[in-house]
C-alpha cells in the first residue's frame, strides 16, 4: 500500500518531531504508571482505573504509530517562492465583502491553527489562493455563498 506524502514546513515537520519524542517518553511513562497504581487496586476484572489507563495506553499507542507514518512520508517545503501561494507563504489579502486586509500563513493540512492566521492549503481558502500572484482576484465558494480576495503581497511565512 503506497503512503501520500505529507506536505509540512519545516517548522510543523519540527513541531511533529517534538511531539513524537514527548509521546513515546514522558507521556508514555506516565500511562505506564498509571497502569502500575491501577493494578495495585486488585482485581483487575472489575477495576475501571485500570481498563481507563490500558484504554489511555491504546489511544497513546495509536497516536505515536498515526504520527510515525507522518514523519516517514513527510516532505519538508524549503523552495518557497514568493511569486504564486504555495505552502510556507504568508498572503495578504484584501477581503472585499468586509472591506479588511487580512492575512494568511498558508500550511501543510497538519499544521492547521486557525488562532495564528495558519490555514491548510487543503482547505477552500488555501486551495483557492494556491497557485495565484500578487495583484489576482481570487473567488472562494463558502457556506455564504462567494467570498472574494485580491491577493496584496505575498511573502515567507517563516
Amino acid at each position: 500500500m503506497e503512503e501520500n506524502k505529507v506536505l509540512l514546513t519545516e517548522e510543523g515537520y519540527n513541531k511533529l518531531q517534538e511531539e513524537l519524542a514527548y509521546l513515546k517518553g514522558p507521556k508514555k511513562m506516565e500511562v505506564a504508571a498509571k497502569i502500575k497504581e491501577a493494578k495495585e487496586f486488585g482485581d483487575l476484572s472489575e477495576n475501571s482505573e485500570y481498563d481507563e489507563a490500558k484504554n489511555e495506553q491504546a489511544l497513546l499507542e495509536a497516536k505515536i504509530a498515526e504520527l510515525e507514518v507522518m514523519v516517514r512520508n513527510a516532505e519538508i517545503v524549503d523552495n518557497i517562492s514568493t511569486k504564486e501561494v504555495g505552502i510556507g507563504t504568508l498572503v495578504k489579502l484584501y477581503d472585499y465583502e468586509f472591506e479588511e486586509e487580512i492575512e494568511y500563513h498558508i500550511v501543510g493540512s497538519t499544521e492547521i491553527d486557525l488562532a495564528s492566521g495558519k490555514i491548510s492549503v487543503e482547505s477552500p481558502v488555501g486551495k483557492a489562493l494556491f497557485g495565484h500572484k500578487k495583484g489576482e482576484e481570487v473567488e472562494v465558494a463558502v457556506p455564504d455563498g462567494v467570498a472574494k480576495y485580491k491577493i496584496l503581497e505575498i511573502s515567507k511565512s517563516m
